[in-house]
């Protein structure tokens, strides 16, 4: 079969008890959604992994290019090398080919060298894509759902909660069980750094307002280019502010010293176990004092 809903809506289908066996095959119902072609899965797929367990699911905020999608690229193939976490390994995806569509461009081949996956395109979607990974930790086996979402999305959501296209980042904030803000050290560091700083701070504002007491990380992606220490801070200030109890990552695909042959990037792993193992209670719902000018002060003027 190659993706017909029922064996004999395949051109290719033969009943394998051959003419003198004519008893008909059940069709499969016209409502099923099995995931054929293991891509990216949508809203109405994600049944197909509720009878085992309930599914974590973890949402990436961040703007265009800030390292969303290598960042998952990155863990899909380190697991796949069967270098994880420990007591963390690969046992499984329904989203193979998902995978593939954005760790192909990590690789070596023949042709080329490892380049970054292209860009999430926004498209017309009001929900994002979710690969999944099912992950044997220490006796126990683990779903989980990772949300690779156009960065357009969440710049339009920071900005203004309902707006129409950012319809996807709003359901994702709903529905996420961890939550991940990306902080893009090559912005926060570039000639626009200004502009990075505000897009940032709105987002951690938009974040810490639909955070309901789930764990959230600040993710500094691209950790090898150097951020000034002012601009640290002032991003540390108004996570601070906004999220009250959080953690923070640093990580790069880019290899520590040390690690030849086999390149683990830097905070990785680390990561991936904490988003693994972190429990949803962990960090109560808790009333954060931050008046708001003292937040518009940090970034020189944020409009809700």
């Amino acid at each position: 079969m190659v993706g017909e809903a029922a064996p004999q809506q395949c051109k290719y289908w033969q009943n394998s008890g051959g003419a003198q066996d004519q008893t008909p095959v059940a069709a499969t119902e016209e409502s099923a959604r099995v995931p054929w072609t293991g891509n990216a899965m949508g809203v109405g797929d994600v049944g197909i992994l509720a009878g085992r367990a309930r599914t974590r699911l973890v949402g990436i905020f961040g703007v265009s290019d800030s390292g969303k999608t290598s960042l998952l690229g990155s863990w899909y193939l380190l697991l796949g090398r069967g270098i994880g976490p420990q007591s963390v390994s690969f046992a499984g995806s329904l989203t193979l080919e998902g995978w593939e569509n954005i760790a192909g461009n990590l690789r070596w081949n023949a042709a080329h060298g490892p380049s970054f996956p292209p860009h999430t395109s926004s498209g017309g979607g009001r929900h994002p894509g979710l690969l999944h990974l099912d992950l044997q930790v220490r006796s126990t086996r683990q779903d989980l759902l990772f949300a690779d979402a156009p960065g357009e999305w969440f710049s339009r959501w920071s900005v203004r909660r309902d707006a129409d296209d950012a319809a996807g980042a709003a359901w994702l904030s709903g529905a996420a069980d961890v939550l991940l803000v990306i902080a893009d050290s090559h912005e926060l560091a570039g000639p626009k750094l200004g502009t990075a700083r505000t897009n940032l701070v709105a987002l951690l504002r938009r974040v810490g307002a639909e955070r309901r007491g789930r764990p959230v990380a600040l993710v500094w992606t691209k950790c090898d280019i150097v951020v000034d220490a002012q601009m640290r801070g002032a991003i540390t200030q108004a996570a601070d502010m906004v999220l009250g109890t959080y953690e923070t990552f640093s990580v790069s695909m880019h290899a520590a010293t040390g690690q030849e042959p086999h390149n683990r990037g830097q905070g990785l792993l680390s990561l991936l176990e904490w988003v693994v193992s972190v429990h949803e209670g962990a960090y109560p719902r808790q009333e954060l004092p931050h008046p708001e000018r003292d937040l518009l002060q940090i970034v020189g003027g944020v409009h809700a």
